[in-house]
Protein backbone atom coordinates (compact mmCIF):
# COMPACT_ATOMS: atom_id res chain seq x y z
CA UNK A 1 0.00 0.00 0.00
CA UNK A 2 1.49 3.26 -0.93
CA UNK A 3 0.49 6.72 0.28
CA UNK A 4 -1.20 8.92 -2.28
CA UNK A 5 -0.05 12.50 -2.57
CA UNK A 6 -2.34 14.82 -4.10
CA UNK A 7 -1.06 16.95 -7.08
CA UNK A 8 -2.74 18.78 -9.95
CA UNK A 9 0.39 18.35 -12.32
CA UNK A 10 0.48 18.55 -15.92
CA UNK A 11 1.78 15.62 -17.67
CA UNK A 12 1.58 13.42 -21.07
CA UNK A 13 0.80 10.17 -21.58
CA UNK A 14 1.76 8.54 -24.67
CA UNK A 15 0.00 5.15 -25.85
CA UNK A 16 2.65 2.77 -26.76
CA UNK A 17 2.50 1.13 -30.38
CA UNK A 18 0.29 4.18 -31.12
CA UNK A 19 0.64 8.16 -32.35
CA UNK A 20 -1.73 8.88 -29.63
CA UNK A 21 -0.56 11.24 -27.02
CA UNK A 22 -2.55 12.93 -23.87
CA UNK A 23 -1.65 16.38 -22.44
CA UNK A 24 -3.12 15.67 -19.36
CA UNK A 25 -3.57 16.88 -15.40
CA UNK A 26 -3.08 14.50 -12.52
CA UNK A 27 -5.29 14.06 -9.53
CA UNK A 28 -2.67 11.83 -7.59
CA UNK A 29 0.69 10.08 -7.55
CA UNK A 30 2.47 7.30 -5.55
CA UNK A 31 5.75 5.62 -5.17
CA UNK A 32 4.07 2.91 -7.16
CA UNK A 33 2.47 5.01 -9.90
CA UNK A 34 -0.39 7.42 -10.44
CA UNK A 35 -3.91 8.76 -11.19
CA UNK A 36 -4.77 11.30 -13.80
CA UNK A 37 -8.45 11.99 -15.42
CA UNK A 38 -9.41 12.12 -18.80
CA UNK A 39 -11.77 12.41 -21.05
CA UNK A 40 -10.21 9.04 -22.90
CA UNK A 41 -11.17 5.45 -21.68
CA UNK A 42 -7.62 3.70 -21.61
CA UNK A 43 -8.14 -0.38 -21.72
CA UNK A 44 -6.32 -2.03 -18.26
CA UNK A 45 -3.33 -3.41 -19.40
CA UNK A 46 -2.45 -1.00 -22.21
CA UNK A 47 1.37 -0.07 -21.59
CA UNK A 48 1.82 3.84 -21.51
CA UNK A 49 5.05 6.01 -21.01
CA UNK A 50 4.33 8.67 -18.58
CA UNK A 51 6.33 11.97 -18.79
CA UNK A 52 6.14 14.91 -15.98
CA UNK A 53 8.52 17.74 -17.13
CA UNK A 54 7.78 19.64 -13.87
CA UNK A 55 10.22 18.41 -12.03
CA UNK A 56 14.54 18.68 -13.10
CA UNK A 57 15.39 16.23 -14.10
CA UNK A 58 12.02 15.53 -16.24
CA UNK A 59 10.20 12.39 -14.92
CA UNK A 60 9.32 9.51 -17.16
CA UNK A 61 8.14 6.00 -16.77
CA UNK A 62 7.01 3.31 -18.72
CA UNK A 63 3.60 1.97 -17.28
CA UNK A 64 0.80 0.07 -17.22
CA UNK A 65 -2.98 0.72 -17.33
CA UNK A 66 -4.39 -1.09 -14.03
CA UNK A 67 -8.05 0.21 -13.94
CA UNK A 68 -10.17 2.99 -15.43
CA UNK A 69 -13.18 4.24 -13.86
CA UNK A 70 -15.69 6.13 -15.10
CA UNK A 71 -16.19 9.87 -13.09
CA UNK A 72 -19.01 12.14 -14.20
CA UNK A 73 -18.09 12.69 -18.03
CA UNK A 74 -14.70 11.79 -18.00
CA UNK A 75 -12.33 8.95 -16.56
CA UNK A 76 -9.86 8.10 -14.02
CA UNK A 77 -7.23 6.11 -14.98
CA UNK A 78 -4.55 4.59 -12.47
CA UNK A 79 -1.27 3.64 -13.78
CA UNK A 80 1.61 1.41 -11.89
CA UNK A 81 5.16 2.31 -12.83
CA UNK A 82 6.86 -0.44 -14.35
CA UNK A 83 10.97 -0.05 -14.72
CA UNK A 84 11.08 3.60 -12.90
CA UNK A 85 14.02 2.99 -10.04
CA UNK A 86 12.43 3.10 -6.39
CA UNK A 87 14.90 6.12 -5.19
CA UNK A 88 14.33 8.40 -8.53
CA UNK A 89 10.33 7.74 -7.61
CA UNK A 90 10.50 9.10 -4.18
CA UNK A 91 12.65 11.92 -5.63
CA UNK A 92 10.03 13.04 -7.91
CA UNK A 93 7.13 12.20 -5.94
CA UNK A 94 8.64 14.46 -3.19
CA UNK A 95 9.69 17.47 -5.75
CA UNK A 96 6.19 17.34 -6.66
CA UNK A 97 4.69 17.46 -3.15
CA UNK A 98 7.17 20.36 -2.34
CA UNK A 99 5.84 22.46 -5.41
CA UNK A 100 2.56 22.09 -4.50
CA UNK A 101 3.12 23.41 -1.11
CA UNK A 102 5.12 26.75 -2.14
CA UNK A 103 2.39 27.16 -4.69
CA UNK A 104 -0.62 26.77 -1.94
CA UNK A 105 2.11 28.69 0.38
CA UNK A 106 2.48 31.40 -2.11
CA UNK A 107 -1.17 31.98 -2.17
CA UNK A 108 -1.72 31.83 1.48
CA UNK A 109 1.46 34.39 2.57
CA UNK A 110 1.82 36.37 -0.21
CA UNK A 111 -2.21 36.42 -2.38
CA UNK A 112 -0.09 35.03 -5.62
CA UNK A 113 -2.28 32.66 -7.61
CA UNK A 114 0.48 30.48 -9.08
CA UNK A 115 -0.12 27.73 -11.53
CA UNK A 116 1.44 24.43 -11.22
CA UNK A 117 3.76 25.49 -14.03
CA UNK A 118 4.58 29.20 -12.79
CA UNK A 119 5.26 27.30 -8.79
CA UNK A 120 7.28 24.65 -10.83
CA UNK A 121 9.96 27.14 -12.13
CA UNK A 122 10.18 29.54 -9.18
CA UNK A 123 10.13 26.17 -7.07
CA UNK A 124 13.06 24.84 -9.01
CA UNK A 125 14.98 28.44 -9.16
CA UNK A 126 14.95 29.02 -5.54
CA UNK A 127 15.21 25.13 -4.21
CA UNK A 128 16.36 22.62 -6.45
CA UNK A 129 19.99 22.65 -6.21
CA UNK A 130 19.06 22.38 -2.20
CA UNK A 131 16.56 19.70 -2.93
CA UNK A 132 18.21 16.46 -1.10
CA UNK A 133 19.31 18.45 1.81
CA UNK A 134 14.99 19.48 2.57
CA UNK A 135 13.74 18.07 5.38
CA UNK A 136 16.73 15.76 6.23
Amino acid sequence: MFIRHPSSAPIQITVHGSDQQLGLRLTDLSLGGLCYRSSDFLEPGTLVTVRIALVQPAFEANSRTVWCKQRDQEFDVGLVFLDAAESYRLRMVEQICYIEHYKNEVRQQQGRILDSEQAAAEWIGKYAPDFPKLGR
